[in-house]
């Protein structure tokens, strides 16, 4: 499946092609990232069930704590 994730051309082999898969496939933890799937944001309680295809584009951004 060809995907672009961060702006950058991936191929990646899911099963299922999903995005929860996806988060684990690339090593994010699910309670800090924000995905945006062509376009819309997903609520994480919807990631299991959304579908992937070639073409799609995701934007995964990370969540980072700070400050003082």
């Amino acid at each position: 499946m060809i995907l672009k994730i961060n702006g950058e051309i991936k191929s990646l082999d899911l099963n299922p092609a999903n995005l929860l898969n996806l988060i684990n496939r690339m090593g994010q933890d699910p309670r800090t990232v924000v995905i945006e799937f062509n376009g819309v944001i997903i609520k994480p309680e919807q990631w299991k069930h959304q579908n992937l295809k070639d073409g799609d584009t995701i934007e995964l951004v990370t969540i980072v704590g700070g400050g003082s």
